[in-house]
């Protein structure tokens, strides 16, 4: 009994690795023909989204789609499978930008847990991603288009500058921003917005970056019939100082500037405004650097900007105060009268001082140092703070009569 044992447990182990790989094998072979009569292929393709793309890379390629895809739904669910129900991306975490192309592994999942995913293509992409950058380029007026008869003045632009935002390798090309305008064949002046396109040093547009801003004003005038003339600068200051201030005086460098324009445009022309320049609460001198407000059709010869400078002082006014009497330097074997213990006092100052002096109780000093007996007469005197100043004072001068004591009676003896 033990040998038969023996020999059929020899027999279950005889070749046992190639008995197993057979197992394994069957097992494929059914779940092979399982699926092959449950998967289907869906007809349309995913686009391929990025993954944990950190603020500072910059994908230059384009990602595509992902088609193909085989999926299983196991038994007969009767779910409703489009474009919405798979998500294919690829994985940037750990990326480092470089400019250069990388290979990367395409990843998609069924947005329902139902759905499995077997197959699709492709299963990896080259992507070319960058670093983010930004550079200051200097935007620049192009004049295009220029009709006959007509002469042109210097573009105006509202801003001079511009940030190019991009991947590093294009952004580094970037020498400057363009602003190109067309001249109307009427002769109209140019005051509109225009688009700005970035430039490399071989004047080729370039893609994939961001302006800011993406567009700017320009002015530019056309004449048919140029003439200058210089005329005064006649500052503008709009607004009210702070509390307490005034303006002192405006002045304006220069005093005088060169303008350009036709002859229609010139002949009413007799100053050069300023744009405003605000002194709104200010309570220190205000310099600003400003534009000239010329009219439509004139243009200031050069930069087209004044400084402005607007100095200010503080309000001065007087007020009256009621003020008593003390003595100064009074010696203590003295006796002293005053003709009025209280005297009228006017006092000059900015507002604000003169604001805060009002709750104060003001006394004024008489000085009686080394004063012998009699009647003397003493002008009152006042500390005040700097910025204020004693503008009169009634009565003044005021009476002080000093006396000796009379001596008292010696005291009688005891009995």
């Amino acid at each position: 009994m033990t040998a038969a044992v023996g020999r059929v447990g020899r027999v279950v182990v005889h070749n046992w690795p190639l008995k197993i790989a057979a197992v394994v094998f069957a097992s494929l072979l059914y779940v092979g023909l399982v699926l092959s009569q449950s998967a289907r292929t869906f007809p349309g393709s995913i686009p391929i989204q990025t993954q944990n793309q950190g603020s500072d890379l910059y994908v230059l390629s384009d990602l595509g789609d992902v088609a193909g895809i085989r999926y299983v739904v196991p038994g007969d669910l009767g779910l409703r499978v489009d474009a919405s129900s798979f998500t294919a991306t690829v994985d940037l975490t750990g990326i480092q930008p470089s400019g250069k192309p990388v290979p990367l592994t395409v990843h998609v999942v069924a947005n329902d847990p139902r759905v499995q995913v077997l197959d699709f293509s492709p299963r990896r992409i080259t992507v070319t991603i960058d670093r983010v950058t930004t550079r200051t380029v200097p935007i620049k007026a192009v004049v295009q288009g220029v009709p006959n008869g007509f002469e042109l003045g210097d573009p105006e632009l509202a801003q001079t500058s511009a940030q190019v935002t991009g991947p590093e390798t294009i952004v580094d090309r970037a020498v400057e921003a363009d602003a190109r305008v067309t001249i109307d064949p009427s002769g109209i002046d140019v005051n509109r917005t225009v688009t700005l396109v970035a430039l490399d040093a071989s004047g080729t547009q370039l893609d994939n970056i961001d302006l800011a801003p993406s567009s700017v004003q320009v002015k530019v005038a056309v004449f048919t019939d140029r003439r200058t003339r210089t005329v005064p600068v006649n500052p503008v200051v709009t607004g009210t100082p702070a509390a307490g201030f005034e303006v002192a005086s405006v002045s304006v460098d220069p005093l005088a500037v060169s303008v350009q324009g036709d002859a229609n445009d010139l002949s009413g022309l007799d100053r050069a405004d300023t744009q405003a320049v605000s002194v709104s609460g200010a309570s220190s001198n205000v310099t600003a650097s400003v534009p000239l407000n010329l009219p439509t059709g004139v243009q200031a010869l050069g930069d087209g900007s004044v400084t402005v400078t607007v100095t200010l002082r503080p309000v001065t006014s007087t007020r009256t105060f009621q003020a008593g009497l003390v003595l100064v330097g009074a010696s203590p074997d003295k006796v002293y009268t005053l003709s009025t213990d209280q005297v009228l006092v006017t006092i000059g100052g900015s507002i604000a001082d003169l604001d805060r002096l009002s709750g104060a109780t003001l006394v004024l000093t008489l000085d009686v140092s080394g004063l012998g007996d009699g009647d003397h007469a003493v002008p009152p005197d006042a500390n005040l703070t700097t910025g204020l100043t004693l503008i009169s004072v009634s009565p003044s001068p005021v009476t002080v009569t000093v006396a000796s004591p009379a001596s008292s009676p010696a005291p009688s003896a005891s009995p």
